[in-house]
């Protein structure tokens, strides 16, 4: 049974608030220079959630615009007040901070998240006409708390603040009073992870237009590990995700490769699958808290607005092969191996040329390719470049040195075959996954026939290997099987004919 791409989901949350207070940079700043700049710039720098919605590679990430589109738009993408934009889009939806703190209590379990009963009441109003809130949802929101008893848990440093702007509006409480892993600020990591995935995974249920019941199992593919003091990264995130995303005949697993996670979440997902184990497959990865605001000192020196104020999340839906839905080629799978060396191009070799060959595919048989699609608005100012071109660039140089395009033909193939950085710096989120939803619609179109993701990870920031890791796969149009008869059928005249089609289609991939 052949896996396929049944569905996309990909929304933005947008919290200045908590990127200001609870991002990691600016959280330690707080902690060890209050009073500095940087700051009292990041909070007067903030974006409004109108410039957050019409800001062109947040259109492009819910599906609104294309990466081509983002293409011909002139850069600062951030100058575009008539740029048209909607706050829903194809795959997903811009949600302000006000909205994401009712998504936070709804993800919480154990009455951890208070929220001032006046500012609850403003959330209600608003959820609860939204297409994916559900009439459970009302009993977990609950009736809220008074400010003076939010006030005092906070005071008694007993919880973390949650703030609109400077008013205080909820809090996050300790679970322990001595667990470092369930103190406020680790929970609000962890429980807006969840937020944001119950989300996306609802909105990629809806958009197939299926029952959450049908989701046979969930990988949760995130950078962040749940636990407490004895098992810190225990999981299982992606069974408490889809509880709350009514997906009751499902259970589920944790699967952590920092950036590589989601790549390598498909390929087990779409394994899963092909064996017949199990139908409906969903791969999902919430939100970060600590990347939020993680380049924003170096924008505010630079005078710019911050842009790492939006939480990004995922979700992926791998089925059973309907016929129509572009295909995940399991024979294309590339792997970074432990012996694969830590040079670009070593790991451009392992996750691109290799897989290629195999199957007899040149470079130019891909449509797109999908590396690492961080934003370059957000990186470049911070000293990494654009990181989409870079990984492109390889992409050509090695096609070049493998004698398949000419050097001429370099500038062609990166701008044909490249794609233009979209996505939040994430972690996880950009590495690859993001284009699936693209890369579907295209597909689906007819405009492209095939599309490689390439997810990469970098193990070292765990202190425990100096490799990193990487998955790729190729993203394909669903064509028919071709059906052979039953041995007692078959004609001398027929298994000519089959030999005849075989050998053409070696020939015409080998240029003739």
């Amino acid at each position: 049974m052949r896996p396929v791409v049944k569905g996309v989901a990909l929304s933005l949350f947008h919290v200045p608030t908590l990127m200001a207070y609870y991002g990691n940079v600016p959280y330690y700043e707080r902690v060890f220079k209050p009073d500095s700049e940087y700051l009292s710039k990041l909070t007067s720098t903030a974006r409004t959630y109108d410039e957050v919605v019409k800001y062109p590679p947040n259109q492009v990430f819910i599906g609104n615009y294309s990466p081509e589109d983002l293409r011909k738009i002139s850069r600062p993408w951030s100058v575009n007040d008539n740029f048209s934009a909607n706050r829903a889009g194809e795959f997903g939806e811009i949600f302000n901070e006000l909205e994401f703190y009712g998504w936070l209590k709804i993800a919480d379990s154990f009455d951890l998240v208070w929220l001032e009963k006046s500012f609850l009441a403003r959330v209600k109003e608003i959820l609860s006409g939204h297409s994916l809130f559900n009439p459970s949802d009302l009993k977990d929101l609950g009736e809220g708390r008074d400010l003076e008893d939010v006030k005092n848990e906070i005071n008694k440093g007993n919880a973390i603040p949650l703030l609109c702007g400077s008013e205080i509006v909820g809090s996050v409480r300790n679970a322990h009073s001595y667990d470092e892993n369930l103190k406020g600020y680790p929970l609000l990591e962890k429980l807006s992870n969840k937020a944001s995935a119950i989300v996306v995974l609802r909105q990629v249920i809806n958009n197939c237009a299926m029952e959450a019941k049908s989701i046979d199992f969930v990988i949760e593919s995130s950078e962040e590990a749940v636990g407490d003091m004895f098992q810190p990264g225990g999981g299982d995130l992606a069974k408490a995700i889809a509880e709350k995303a009514q997906c009751v005949n499902a259970n589920g697993v944790d699967v952590r490769a920092f950036c590589a996670g989601p790549a390598g979440a498909v390929v087990i997902a779409s394994s899963l699958v092909k064996s017949g184990l199990f139908k409906n497959v969903a791969v999902i990865g919430g939100g970060s808290i600590p990347k939020l605001g993680m380049n924003s000192r170096e924008h505010v020196a630079k005078g710019l607005k911050p842009l790492e104020d939006c939480l990004g999340a995922v979700a992926i839906l791998i089925s059973e092969d309907d016929g129509v839905s572009p295909v995940i080629n399991l024979d294309s799978v590339g792997r970074h191996k432990v012996g694969t060396g830590s040079s670009p191009q070593a790991i451009t070799t392992a996750l691109v040329s290799e897989p290629l060959k195999k199957l007899g595919l040149s470079f130019s048989d891909v449509d797109k390719y999908a590396p690492e699609l961080h934003n370059p608005e957000i990186t470049e100012p911070a000293g990494a470049g654009d990181v989409p071109l870079a990984n492109i660039k390889m992409i050509a140089a090695l096609a070049t040195m493998q004698g398949e395009i000419k050097r001429e033909q370099m500038d062609s193939f990166i701008v044909e075959r490249g794609i233009v950085g979209f996505s939040p710096t994430q972690g996880h989120i950009p590495s690859g996954v993001p284009f699936l939803g693209w890369a579907r619609k295209e597909i689906l179109k007819g405009n492209w026939k095939r599309v490689m993701v390439i997810g990469k990870g970098s193990l070292f920031l765990a202190r425990m290997t100096n490799l990193a890791e990487g998955f790729s796969f190729l993203v394909e149009k669903n064509e028919p099987l071709r059906e052979l008869p039953q041995p007692s059928t078959l004609s001398r005249e027929y298994i000519r004919e089959v030999i005849i089609e075989v050998l053409q289609e070696i020939s015409g991939n080998l240029g003739g």
